[in-house]
């Protein structure tokens, strides 16, 4: 028994030393044969000396640092056939058209948004009994004004929520409710024209006296004989008086 207890402890040192009371016992000395073993790896806090070596031949060519490339590459550009670029100052500078009609989504002054004051300064909108006395030409004229000043106030409500301005917006929204009343007032009298001339339609469908077919003229009177004959006798009794 002492002679497996000496063995036991003259184990290498790689293998482990059990590390609990070694009881003097037959079952003790037996099962410290089949502790398992360690390797103990290396430690250090030293850097290797020599650094891994790097087979890319290609890793010290850049093309940012300028150190171009080996001389195994062939390229199948030369540096004579690659295009000389203008120079900036030779260069014209294109000239907008100034009668443009995208221009008319902006303001006179032609800024991204408008001033305060300047949409503020506006009048009333157009009544229906102002706009009976105007043209088909004016009332058309007006309407597609109206169009044009509510997309340029879109656009720049867009632009002021896109840029957060955080002014502009009570006054232009003011000025977009005057616009849209002239808008109504012009539907409005062109709903009464409309009507005005389909009531005319129907008289004229009605009157054989119109001619609605598109040849000759359009209105036809119509006389009878009897009116023509008292018509001759009352001249000639004109005549002999």
């Amino acid at each position: 028994m002492a002679a497996r207890i000496s063995a036991c402890m003259a184990q290498p040192a790689h293998r482990s030393i059990c590390l609990d009371t070694v009881h003097w016992s037959s079952s003790s000395a037996s099962r410290c044969q089949f502790l398992p073993t360690y390797r103990a790896s290396q430690f250090s806090t030293s850097l290797p000396r020599c650094y891994p070596r790097d087979r890319n031949r290609l890793r010290s060519m850049s093309a940012i640092k300028g150190s171009g490339l080996g001389p195994s590459y062939k390229l199948s550009v030369t540096l004579e056939d690659l295009p000389i670029p203008v120079d900036s100052k030779e260069i014209s500078k294109p000239q907008p058209d100034q009668q443009h009609g995208l221009w008319g989504f902006f303001n006179k002054e032609r800024t991204v948004l408008s001033l305060v004051e300047t949409d503020s300064a506006h009048g009333r909108e157009w009544s229906v009994e102002e706009l009976r006395r105007k043209s088909w030409t004016d009332l058309h004229s007006l309407w597609w004004v109206c169009v044009m000043e509510r997309n340029r106030l879109a656009t720049e409500a867009l632009t002021r929520e896109r840029l957060k301005a955080g002014y502009g917006k009570h006054e232009a929204s003011t000025r977009d409710k005057a616009i849209r009343r002239t808008m109504r007032a012009i539907k409005h009298t062109l709903t009464e024209r409309w009507y005005a001339w389909e009531d005319a339609r129907q008289l004229a469908d009605s009157d054989p006296e119109i001619n609605q077919s598109g040849s000759g003229p359009l209105y036809r009177p119509i006389v009878s004989n009897d009116y023509l004959e008292e018509h001759d006798a009352a001249q000639s009794n004109e005549v002999k008086a």
